[in-house]
């Protein structure tokens, strides 16, 4: 069974980086398209940005030209390059295989000043 662990969450002030991880188990990673969602406290969870098996990403409006969404195939790992941070990013952020039921179990992203 396939399974997702994210890292590298952490707390930073407004327009500091971090790079979060997604290990995946499974063989399957290399043709699989994943994505990153977030949630925010009180509100529904959110998509950020997909990454297809070739490698082209698409990004939801609001992190356009701040986040990269990136994958090494040999190391079974997506990452979440996020730049520019604003308050607004705060959030636990999740990794999935996109549309599929398999999710990891998220990491905090705290962005404050």
């Amino acid at each position: 069974q396939v399974q997702l662990v994210e890292s590298g969450g952490g707390l930073v002030q407004p327009g500091e980086s971090l790079r979060l991880s997604c290990a995946a188990s499974g063989s399957m990673f290399s043709i699989a398209a994943m994505a990153w969602y977030r949630q925010a406290p009180g509100k529904q969870r959110e998509w950020v940005a997909t990454i297809m098996s070739g490698g082209s990403g698409n990004y939801v409006d609001s992190v356009k030209g701040r986040f990269t969404i990136s994958r090494d195939n040999v190391k079974n790992t997506v990452y979440l390059q996020m730049n520019s941070l604003k308050p607004e990013d705060t959030a636990v952020y999740f990794c999935n295989i996109w549309r599929t039921a398999i999710w990891g179990q998220g990491t905090q992203v705290t962005v404050s000043s």
